[in-house]
């Protein structure tokens, strides 16, 4: 990896990524590129600016003059994260994240494939797989059976990545990874909703009866695990990345609040979202034996680090 291009690099997972990648690998250079819309913060990749191996290039990944542009400098691997990630917006705007989502990733296969890229890891998430009974979890087998138009859109662009590969030999990896947390995301996701109002004494909003149960990566962890698929992944394979961490809604925000000396009356109940997922689980034993990856960062300690951050961002 000589030359890596980053979409979506300002975003949660992205910048965390960027950092990772400057500084595990001295000799690569990270071309970042983003389009800056809500999620995606410079300030996010303040770290890298310093750096004369990292690029930014703010643009949209449907404009092709400028993704054709990048991928000239010699990019040999791209990771693609850049897309819309929002269920609820999803749900009132599904026509942006189709045109993101889908076409946004066919751009980027169109280019890689033109240049010829070494790796192209496109990242996806668990709720493709739609949603799990009380037992069982998520292998790389388990049909796609989306329920939201975001899961739809990114199921759409898994199909599109799987296709470079079977037709043109594009050696295209899928990653699903589970809900990730951790210091710089946006408090519209679960975890930070629940930190910033606790920490301004607000009422958090609990959809249903808070017993939606997700499976939580720590946000270094999923790096990592990108990380050992690029380097011992197999091209045209699919690659859970779990952390392990199957918790309700409504434990993780009594979790919270119990750390950070705040009251559970400020829990508040309310009607559920629409196509609410009840449980996801993931089975990450493939990647785990594939490439000896495994989460390092236990909950307790990654939520200790988050809540932290924010304490500090906000104080």
């Amino acid at each position: 990896m000589k030359k890596v291009l980053v979409t979506g690099g300002l975003g949660f997972i992205g910048s965390h990524f960027i950092h990772y990648m400057l500084t595990n690998y001295p000799n690569c250079e990270v071309y970042n590129l983003d389009a800056r819309t809500y999620a995606g913060k410079l300030e996010n990749a303040a770290e890298a600016e310093s750096s004369p191996r990292y690029h930014y290039y703010e643009g949209n990944i449907l404009d092709v003059d400028l993704v054709e542009k990048i991928f000239a400098k010699g990019i040999d691997t791209v990771v693609h994260f850049a897309a819309e990630s929002h269920v609820d917006r999803s749900i009132q705007s599904p026509e942006i994240f189709v045109e993101s989502n889908v076409l946004g990733t066919l751009r980027l296969l169109e280019a890689a494939k033109k240049y010829k890229v070494s790796r192209f890891v496109h990242i996806s998430t668990d709720e493709v797989y739609g949603t799990l009974g009380p037992t069982g979890a998520f292998t790389e087998q388990t049909p796609l059976a989306p329920n939201s138009p975001y899961s739809a859109s990114k199921a759409g662009s898994d199909f599109i990545a799987r296709s470079y590969y079977e037709t043109y030999g594009l050696p295209v990896m899928i990653t699903r990874c589970s809900n990730n947390y951790g210091p710089k995301q946006l408090p519209e996701k679960w975890i930070p909703v629940v930190i910033t109002k606790a920490l301004k004494n607000e009422k958090i909003p609990v959809y249903g009866d808070g017993q939606n149960v997700r499976d939580w990566l720590y946000v270094e962890d999923h790096c990592r695990g990108i990380d050992h698929v690029l380097q011992f992944g197999k091209p045209g394979e699919v690659y859970n990345i779990g952390g392990n961490n199957e918790r309700t809604n409504l434990d993780i925000a009594k979790s919270i609040l119990k750390r950070m000396g705040k009251p559970e009356s400020l829990l508040e109940f309310v009607p559920d979202r629409l196509g609410h997922d009840r449980r996801y689980a993931i089975d990450a034993s493939k990647l785990k034996r594939e490439t000896g990856w495994e989460p390092l960062v236990p909950f307790e300690e990654g939520l200790r680090r988050t809540i932290d951050w924010y304490k500090r961002r906000m104080s």
